[in-house]
């Protein structure tokens, strides 16, 4: 029995020990399927196809003129790859063909064979990054992704076009090329130059992040967005593209024919002092004209006879002379063993002061040193009191300090004040020139020359430059009339710019001729001299608008400034006037109408204040926006605020049928337009819940 007892309890011991065994074994094998899965997912993501996180740039605002053309603007470009590993094998058989045709019709460099036999091969290879074409346009992108396979997208059809490249291009080439410059940040060092490198805080942007996968072939996109980045905003130019065109044109036309080495042109508004055009072209090996250095901002040279002006101007504000007084303009005028002498051979005889101007004789040098000689520095404190030593501080990098010398200095000498008075021994840009003649056409006050009038963000504006006025008053109005009136005589007969008139508009201006150095700063021997010829004014002389300065260095043909560069200005002038509706009589017109304001639609803040300007049409905002209902208010349209709810129907009433249309669909809804002309009935109400699918019936009239 005992026996018997045994051989059971040996028979449940061994028993329970298998099992306990293969439980223990079970456990194992368990255990060892997931660290092996484990193991296999952490070789495979962080071994084999590593990620990281990198920047993702922002695309970079536009620079636009006046009326919103671009400047200079950013285009995309994507590199088009393919992973063929992911198509279907039943549609890759059945499509490929068709892709390849499709490759061979948009890119007839491979055939449809040789592209056909890439995709094939490249799919037995396993590549997953097979290149298709790099540097495609946005449209091209989208042709490509319509084609068959490729527009299963990524997942299905194994089309990848996340490598994007944004390059800046100007649509207008050489226009403006040195004034628009450019941004560059080389391993930190910055090169900022013109607007773009101004104004680069708001035309950049902020970047954003995106991952990127490690392959065989290197560092990819994965298409993955950790943060969007947010695009710059645009810079409006003062520029207007049309005045822009003819100042490059006529400048590089007179270039050529007077062989000249380089010229500038600047046009800018008297009362507000926003630069219209600027140009800048220098000649090439070529022999082409190109922007290679803004001379207008960065070149300081003597201005010859246009600073006469300045000089003129402090002897009558000090009362030092009458502009009546004569003198003998004997053609040759001695200082300390130093001789200058006028252009006409003989002089000019016994002429007054004024006439003296308007021939632009030297014998100003001795009218101003016989003023001045006994206190030299009385002239310069004009000269400062003018605001014409010191640099305008605009915005643009570059602008050097303008050269006066000052007695006691080391390089005032005996000679220093009569030189100085006809425009030698200072040295001024282009535009420090035109903003003080400027100053004059704008009765005495002196604004800062400016390149941008506003800053903006899609609709929104983020910023508005308004005029900055550097002198409130340089002079008297006594001497600003018969400066004024001596400006007017130049272009009259017998003046130095007489032939320059138009027979539509007046123009008051001075010529201005100039000795320069060589490039050995040298003056040459007598045949070998360099001269800069200039003109600088404004127009219409008798209601200033537009200040001009016109600048062309060493011509071969001739050296007066009335001839070199008075005829571009008097083309550029003859442009804008005929464009300028203000200056011309309106046919058939009748009596004049008291001025309503035109009855207008509700629409978006940028639409409405874009064509309100266009119009001239005035307008107040009562409550800001972005999307506004308009109401007439008299000569002035009043606009207030539409809100627009999230989750709610839109009120569309008023709004044109485009607008409404997009602002229902916005909303995830659609929109059926019945009739023409704007919304006055919507079918579902203003404020209920939004519902995806909803279709809104509008009603026109």
């Amino acid at each position: 029995m005992n026996e018997k007892k045994d051989i059971l309890w040996r028979a449940y011991l061994i028993y329970f020990g298998f099992v306990v065994i293969m439980l223990i074994v079970l456990f194992k094998t368990v255990s060892i399927q997931f660290e092996g899965r484990s193991t296999i997912f952490s070789a495979s993501t962080e071994e084999k196809m590593p990620i990281r996180t990198v920047e993702r740039p922002s695309r970079r605002g536009e620079i636009l003129d006046v009326n919103y053309t671009p400047l200079v603007t950013s285009v995309s470009f994507y590199d088009i790859h393919m992973d063929p590993t992911v198509v279907d094998q039943k549609i890759f058989d059945a499509e490929v063909t068709d892709l390849a045709r499709g490759l061979a019709k948009m890119y007839p460099d491979k055939s449809s064979i040789e592209y056909e036999n890439m995709i094939r091969t490249g799919r037995q290879r396993k590549s997953r990054y097979l290149i298709i074409r790099k540097k495609v346009t946005n449209e091209e992108r989208k042709a490509l992704s319509s084609l068959p396979i490729f527009k299963l997208g990524r997942l299905k059809g194994g089309f990848i076009d996340t490598d994007e490249t944004i390059i800046r291009k100007r649509p207008h080439n050489e226009l403006m090329k040195r004034t628009l410059g450019y941004y560059q940040n080389n391993n930190g060092k910055i090169l900022a130059v013109g607007i773009e490198g101004a104004y680069n805080e708001y035309l950049s942007g902020e970047p954003g992040e995106e991952i990127e996968q490690k392959i065989s072939t290197g560092w990819k996109k994965t298409g993955q967005i950790v943060k969007e980045s947010v695009e710059g905003a645009d810079v409006v130019t003062s520029i207007d593209k049309e005045i822009q065109e003819v100042a490059n044109s006529e400048l590089e036309r007179q270039l050529r024919l007077q062989g000249a080495k380089n010229g500038c042109v600047i046009v800018m508004d008297v009362k507000t002092g926003f630069v219209k055009a600027i140009a800048n072209l220098t000649v090439a090996e070529d022999g082409n004209y190109y922007e290679s250095y803004n001379y207008a901002i960065g070149r300081k040279e003597v201005p010859g006879s246009t600073f006469k002006l300045a000089s003129l101007m402090a002897a009558l504000e000090d009362e030092k002379i009458n502009i009546n007084d004569t003198v003998n303009a004997f053609g040759e005028y001695t200082f300390h063993n130093r001789t200058l002498k006028d252009a006409h051979e003989g002089g000019y005889g016994r002429i007054t002061i004024k006439r003296a101007f308007e021939k632009s004789s030297n014998v100003i040098a001795r009218v101003i040193y016989r003023a001045y000689r006994d206190e030299p520095q009385a002239f310069i404190d004009r000269l400062e009191q003018f605001g014409i030593t010191e640099p305008l501080g605009i915005e643009l990098e570059g602008e050097p300090n303008p050269t006066v010398y000052r007695p006691g200095s080391p390089n005032w000498s005996g000679i220093s004040l009569p030189w100085m008075a006809i425009g030698y021994e200072v040295q001024q840009t282009p535009l420090q020139t035109l903003a003080f003649y400027n100053a004059v056409a704008n009765r005495g006050k002196f604004v800062r020359p400016q390149f941008v009038k506003e800053i903006r963000r899609g609709a929104e504006i983020v910023k508005v430059f308004s005029p900055v006025v550097i002198k409130e008053k340089i002079c008297s109005d006594n001497t600003l009339n018969i400066l004024q009136s001596c400006l007017e005589g130049v272009m009259l007969k017998g003046g130095t710019g007489s032939k320059l008139t138009s027979s539509q508009f007046s123009i008051a201006g001075k010529t201005g001729t100039a000795r320069i150095l060589n490039e050995d700063q040298s003056y040459g021997k007598k045949g070998e001299e360099k001269y800069q010829a200039s003109f600088v004014g404004y127009f219409p002389a008798d209601e200033p608008m537009y200040s001009c300065i016109v600048v062309i260095s060493a011509p071969s043909k001739d050296i007066y400034g009335a001839t070199v560069s008075g005829t571009v200005f008097a083309a550029v002038a003859n442009k804008v006037y005929a464009t300028k509706l203000k200056y011309h009589d309106a046919i058939n017109e009748g009596p004049k109408k008291k001025r309503i304001a035109p009855i207008s639609m509700n629409g978006s803040r940028y639409d409405l204040l874009r064509i309100y300007k266009l119009l001239d049409v005035k307008y107040y905002i009562k409550e800001n926006g972005e999307w506004f209902s308009t109401k007439k208010d008299g000569s002035r349209v009043e606009l207030k605020s539409k809100h627009i709810s999230k989750n709610a129907v839109p009120n569309v009433i008023g709004l044109s049928a485009r607008d409404a249309v997009y602002l229902i669909e916005s909303k995830g809804m659609s929109a059926h337009v019945v009739g023409y002309g704007k919304v006055v009935e919507q079918s579902i109400p203003a404020g209920r819940p939004v519902f995806k699918g909803g279709v809104v019936e509008l009603k026109m009239d």
